[in-house]
């Protein structure tokens, strides 16, 4: 049986990302099995019937999918429960009489629209630079037509469950973006589909990565705000990868000139 719990929201609200924001405190009572989504609608609800600017923020999906949700709960990227999203954290996990400090990501990277919703354009620029396989169209080929050894395909499978939603980019000291790059690369690098542009696509992605996002000291920080509990190990993967493009892809160059 869920009991009601008496809250108080400490919000940043912010009108866009050329003015001053703030912290704005607000008081909410909701069961504790909803969402910490859910309670904002219901804090949103009482500002609207207040005549007041409801909370922007984003939202979608709501099952841990889309990855649009994420904010900072208590200084945490998601909250306090280990491999969840926003949208799936439960208001179970708070206290009853509890203060909550909701803030959006802090990242240069990610510059904020208004209150709670930042641009994380910045990730579409990575995925763009190549994130993807280019092939050529047609019928779907039969399943056990090109051969994944078992090892690849759960380690490809590992990373592609990144959801994009920059977790580790906001929890990171140095706000860097290497274990989303790195997931995004290395699900496609691991596979056979993905080994025709897997040197450009290496070198591409990680010098896009370095214009809008700080660089990997390893503090790890990443992986455990990851609400997909994706490890680091990609990370290494990717530097390995990174680091033979850049003879490979030179050694091409050179074999054009020539040519």
């Amino acid at each position: 049986m869920s009991k009601v719990l008496e809250l108080t929201l400490e919000v940043w609200r912010q009108d866009g990302p050329g003015t001053k924001g703030a912290f704005e405190t607000y008081t909410v009572e909701i069961p504790d099995d909803a969402s910490f989504l859910e309670m904002l609608d219901k804090v949103n609800e009482n500002l609207f019937q207040a005549g007041q600017e409801p909370i922007t923020f984003d939202h979608d999906c709501r099952e841990g999918i889309c990855g649009s949700c994420g904010v900072m709960i208590d200084g945490q990227a998601h909250g306090p429960q280990k491999g969840t999203a926003t949208c799936q954290l439960h208001m179970r996990q708070f206290s009853d009489g509890q203060t909550i400090r909701v803030e959006p990501w802090r990242a240069a990277g990610f510059p904020i629209i208004k209150d709670l919703m930042v641009n994380r354009a910045a990730f579409d620029r990575i995925v763009e630079s190549g994130g993807y396989i280019t092939v050529t169209t047609g019928a779907a080929p039969d399943a056990n037509e090109i051969p994944v050894p078992k090892d690849a395909a759960d380690s490809a499978m590992d990373a592609a469950a990144c959801i994009g939603c920059g977790a580790c980019v906001a929890a990171c000291p140095n706000s860097a973006a290497n274990l989303f790059t790195a997931a995004k690369m290395q699900h496609l690098n691991q596979l056979p589909q993905g080994q025709a542009e897997r040197w450009r696509r290496s070198e591409s992605m990680v010098e896009t990565m370095e214009e809008f996002f700080g660089s990997c000291t390893n503090h790890g920080e990443c992986q455990e705000a990851c609400p997909k509990e994706i490890t680091i190990d990609f990370i290494a993967m990717m530097n390995r990868d990174y680091l033979r493009s850049k003879l490979v892809n030179r050694r091409r160059l050179g074999e054009r000139k020539i040519g």
